[in-house]
């Protein structure tokens, strides 16, 4: 028995190692789904921009004689945000993500630009579609602010989590990688210039 005794020492230790490293690998999973999951809100808020815009320039269209290159510069931004497939893998690869957010931001810009120009048409800012739908798109625009946000709390959190010794040896056995961050578009500390 005395033989066995540093055997079943080792064991022991064996399974407790075992039962901690598992934990670890665990709650990694465990932060990572969330982190799909805050990621999918966003995909979320960003599809239902893009629903909207249709209707919003279809409606701008039909109300004031518009400048044609305003809604042609929306409607391309929209396809090229459109184009770019999203899905969790987005956030492994951090080429992937700066493309997404660039096209996005390119399209908040353009949108910004229409919105702007819609400030000449009096007739327009009075029709009561136009309205419902610059609100709802508003609203979508808090949506986008707030699911970004969060993505980047739970990724905050598990790029924490997996960075920390000792979490950050079984990150690196079990292939986790840091997730990115949403970052402000560039030139977005300046104010904004408006001309009327």
């Amino acid at each position: 028995m005395k033989k066995f005794l540093p055997l079943l020492v080792i064991l022991v230790l064996a399974f407790f190692v075992f039962q901690w490293g598992t934990g670890i690998y665990n709650n990694m999973v465990r932060k990572q789904e969330g982190v799909n999951s805050s990621w999918s809100q966003v995909e979320n808020a960003y599809q239902r921009r893009l629903d909207l815009i249709p209707n919003l320039v279809e409606t701008v269209k039909g109300v004031a004689n518009f400048e044609k290159e305003t809604y042609t510069a929306v409607a391309e931004a929209r396809s090229k945000a459109g184009q770019v497939t999203l899905g969790p893998e987005t956030i492994n690869d951090p080429a992937a993500f700066e493309r997404f957010q660039q096209t996005q931001g390119e399209l908040s810009g353009a949108l910004s630009r229409l919105l702007v120009a819609v400030e000449r048409y009096p007739e327009l800012k009075a029709n009561q579609n136009f309205l419902e739908l610059q609100s709802q798109l508003e609203g979508t625009e808090n949506r986008i602010a707030v699911a970004r946000k969060d993505f980047n709390d739970t990724a905050q959190d598990f790029n924490a989590y997996i960075r920390t010794f000792p979490n950050s040896m079984i990150a690196g056995f079990g292939k986790f990688t840091p997730k990115p961050y949403f970052k402000a578009a560039e030139g977005a500390q300046e104010a904004p210039k408006v001309q009327f």
